[in-house]
Formats: structure tokens, sequence, C-alpha cells
């Protein structure tokens, strides 16, 4: 039986790169290797007739090189506000196993890594604002993150840079920097 689901999220992204991720344009990472955290709120979503809206989720990754050498250690963390039904459901979904092969970042970022910690039920805490594009991350005793626009030196005014990928790429149609 395939399963039935949509997974829609506002979500931030944040990586080790300097201010663009060589990932959105097939080239190296500014370091060497690949360390990031998405976390997201589900907008729009179900698993086999499980809501899924409203809930939080983070998917962290590490790759000591490039991320299409592989060999990365991955770490999903789950709202801890989900019960059991919504917990089986966005693990599946946020694991890649309930994607098509290579079809999404959560398949892509699976098939690359070899190490696969337990999934945690945490509080996840995640301020967004699309219009302002800044993001506050809180994750007790895991991470702590802000994101806000670059701005710019001579002007003072924050940047919009956008990236849009109108036939769609593994992880997204349209981002914002």
């Amino acid at each position: 039986m395939t399963d039935n689901w949509e997974f829609k999220s506002h979500t931030y992204d944040n990586c080790n790169c300097s201010v663009s991720c060589g990932c959105q344009f097939n080239e190296p990472t500014t370091h060497g290797n690949c360390q990031f955290a998405y976390v997201g709120t589900v907008v729009e979503g179900h698993f086999n007739g499980t809501p899924l809206a409203g809930l939080n989720w983070s998917l962290m990754c590490k790759f000591p090189g490039e991320i299409e050498v592989g060999t990365g250690k991955r770490q999903i963390i789950i709202d801890e506000r989900a019960n059991e039904a919504q917990r089986a459901a966005l693990e599946t979904i946020i694991s890649g196993e309930a994607c098509v092969e290579l079809s999404n970042h959560f398949s892509v970022f699976g098939s690359l890594c070899t190490e696969f910690f337990e999934t945690l039920f945490l509080p996840i805490h995640l301020d967004l604002d699309l219009g302002q594009r800044t993001a506050k991350v809180g994750i007790p005793g895991v991470v702590k993150s802000t994101g806000s626009p670059i701005i710019n030196k001579f002007n003072d005014e924050p940047f919009q840079i956008a990236i849009a990928r109108p036939q769609g790429s593994f992880e997204f149609t349209y981002g914002e920097i």
C-alpha cells in the first residue's frame, strides 16, 4: 500500500556555509564539510489520515566532508506535543521512508547518512516572521539559533535575496537567504 501524505512546512534552515549554501548551486561547501539544522512548522499536512498541521519538527545532519560523499550523521527531533500516531507519521516522513527515492531532501539526506540517532521528542520553539525574514529557534539542550537578513552596509537596509527554482529541486521551489 502506498502512503497518502502531504507535508507543507514553513522552515528555517541554517548551515555552516557562508552566506549561501553551496548545495543550492552544485558547489562545494565553504569549509569542506556540512552541518545543518532544519526546523519547521507543518502548515498543511497529514499522513494516512493523521493530521500534522501545527506541529514542529527538526532534522539535523553532520557530514565530515562534502555531502555527496555521504557518511553523515542524522538526528530527527519531533515536537513533544505530537501524539503517538503523529510521532510515527512525522518520523516516517522526515526519515525519508515515506518518500520516493531521492525525490526530496528527506530522502536524499537519509540516503547519504550512515549513522542514525534515536529520534528525540522535545519542545521545539520556533518563531518565524516571514515578512521580516527573521527566525528564532530553541530546542532545549540541543540547539539555539537566530536568523535575519543580511544588511546592506551602504544604506542599512536588509537585502531580500531569494532563490527560485520553478521546476523544483530536491529541497524547494522558492527559498529566501
